[in-house]
């Protein structure tokens, strides 16, 4: 469509996502997103932080429910939406105007994720293992025996 301000925005959860639901019963889900970039500085030899912008963010329906679900407070993000405003009166009469982001995708960046710890239940069982447990074949695909426990591709 014409005229809409989409944007994708990298950076880190500010708090737990808080989940609401509207009267008719669709799910929205608000949360604000810090982003913050690194640049080098020659002079000094360092990375340094710019000032941080904040996004407030909301997510509707089915999303909202998986973002409630899945993501917490501090975690790395990747969010693309679209740049909407919304206008209302303060309790002192005051109009204000803010900007959003309306959420269509949203996930974990996984630039950031750690090693995953396999539990102990797997570890024993070889549940991450390629063989899905069982003993590795050492005989190669095209003859031969090897010491691989790859698959052969």
């Amino acid at each position: 469509m014409a005229g809409e301000l989409n944007i994708t925005i990298l950076g880190r959860l500010v708090n737990d996502v808080e989940l609401r639901f509207t009267p008719s019963g669709a799910a929205v889900a608000n949360f604000t997103i810090a982003q913050n970039a690194r640049v080098f500085d020659k002079n000094s030899n360092e990375w340094k932080d710019k000032p941080a912008n904040f996004f407030r963010c909301s997510a509707w329906r089915d999303l909202a429910e998986n973002v409630a679900e899945t993501l917490q407070k501090g975690q790395a993000v990747i969010a693309y939406g679209e740049v909407t405003s919304r206008s209302y009166e303060t309790k002192e009469g005051q109009q204000r105007t803010v900007q959003e982001i309306e959420v269509s995708s949203l996930g974990p960046d996984l630039r950031w994720a750690g090693p995953r710890k396999q539990s102990s239940s797997q570890a024993s069982s070889g549940g991450g293992s390629w063989g899905g447990g069982q003993a590795a074949d050492t005989s190669s695909a095209w003859g031969g025996t090897t010491t691989d426990t790859e698959p052969p591709f």
